[in-house]
């Protein structure tokens, strides 16, 4: 496996959904998944449990890596993060129409200050990345619209899922990174589709946030979720 150059996050290493989700696309491909507290996991089915990854190291940009046993490492055996199987979980980042994520969008805070502008997923200097800008719904929720690039697939909805999450607790000054990431991939979006993400924080302890996000089709219907813990950097 290797990040591209492109898919960044913060300056040097990948973004933590695209990196997350290429590790998980590589354990479904690969071999069994160790599952904490449970016994050894069998083979895997595209319906199988939802995958969580925990990233212990930025991962890097242009490096090969290697998956073995559930843990992704560098050249020179550094962990880099570790992949498992979780038990099932529901959605709970709720839909809201394309009109009031456009809305939203409009008042993206990452357009005034972002820790990461060059952020694959949601910097605003990025004309090649994907443009996902969520800002603040009256609830507080946030949400925000998703052309679907040509090409996208199980890797892009990880990475889609990922910065709306995330812009639900980061604040001025208070910037914050992707931990722990537990994706469920019900279908792929359609090239050129203009869906919608929202992200919703569920709670603060110390310096890590859970939260939550999802995506939808144009017509409503649910093609992802994730549930995730940043840290405060």
């Amino acid at each position: 496996m290797i990040i591209g150059s492109r898919y960044n996050g913060p300056p040097g290493s990948g973004n933590g959904g695209w990196s997350a989700g290429t590790f998980a696309v590589a354990a479904r491909n690969g071999s069994p998944l160790p599952v904490p507290g449970g016994p050894p996991a069998g083979p895997h089915r595209p319906d199988a449990e939802p995958v969580e990854v925990t990233l212990r190291r930025p991962p890097p940009l242009q490096t090969p890596l290697t998956l073995e046993a559930g843990e992704v490492r560098d050249p020179d055996g550094c962990l880099i993060a570790q992949v498992t199987t979780v038990p099932a979980f529901d959605p709970v980042a709720r839909p809201v129409d394309l009109a009031a994520a456009r809305m939203a969008a409009a008042s993206y805070p990452g357009l005034v200050d972002h820790p990461f502008p060059g952020c694959y997923v949601c910097g605003p200097e990025r004309a090649d990345g994907l443009r996902i800008f969520p800002g603040p719904l009256s609830d507080g929720r946030m949400a925000a619209p998703f052309r679907v690039p040509e090409g996208a697939d199980v890797v892009t909805v990880w990475a889609a899922l990922d910065c709306p999450g995330g812009w639900s607790v980061i604040a001025p000054g208070r910037p914050y990174l992707l931990g722990r990431m537990s994706a469920v991939v019900l279908a792929p979006p359609q090239p050129g589709d203009e869906c919608v993400v929202t992200g919703v924080c569920a709670s603060v302890r110390g310096r890590k946030a859970d939260v939550h996000s999802s995506l939808y089709a144009p017509d409503g219907s649910l093609l992802g979720y994730a549930r995730a813990t940043w840290i405060a950097g």
